[in-house]
């Protein structure tokens, strides 16, 4: 997910029964304050699965954060935003993009925040998984975004890997002839 759109999150659009996630909105931060709107493109308004170590950790975190809030005397509800202030107000999209540089170079990890929506995506494709699902999950307008930009990235690789899948399958072939 983009960084505003995990900003905009809401726990009503949150499925902890079909374990998914709906991306409805996204927060802007202008020169004139905080704003929600609508996601970049139409395919930004995607339903993303999460695995169960997600669906764990979100359900600690919201009983977490209830319980916090409760002391403040502040009710969750479906329309508290997952990631918050302790006030349960939006968090300022620059200020967590500053906190994980921050946290990043004290890790001496040498990544930005944007770069672990990069990391998803090429992990996704190499790991095997279909382009199609990987430019969904990433809520690119179309699959050849996905591939134009992440196969860039991975490309030295590819044509190595390609050669020693037909090199396996040659091989096997002819073993079965003899």
């Amino acid at each position: 997910m983009r960084r505003g759109e995990i900003l905009a999150l809401r726990w009503k659009d949150l499925s902890f029964d079909s374990q998914a996630l709906q991306v409805t909105r996204t927060l802007e931060e202008t020169a004139a304050g905080l704003a929600f709107k609508e996601p970049k493109s139409e395919r930004s308004r995607s339903t993303i699965s999460l695995p169960d170590l997600a669906i764990e950790e979100l359900r600690r975190h919201r009983r977490r954060q209830a319980e916090d809030l409760l002391k403040l005397g502040v009710r969750q509800t479906e329309e508290t935003l997952v990631c918050c202030n302790h006030e349960a107000q939006p968090l300022r999209p620059r200020a967590v993009t500053k906190s994980f540089a921050d946290l990043s170079h004290k890790l001496d990890l040498g990544i930005r925040f944007h770069d672990l929506r990069h990391s998803h995506i090429l992990h996704l494709l190499d790991a095997g998984v279909h382009p199609k699902v990987a430019s969904e999950r990433a809520g690119h307008a179309s699959v050849s975004i996905t591939l134009e930009v992440y196969n860039n990235h991975r490309i030295s690789g590819i044509q190595e890997d390609a050669a020693k899948r037909i090199d396996a399958a040659l091989r096997t072939h002819l073993e079965r002839r003899i």
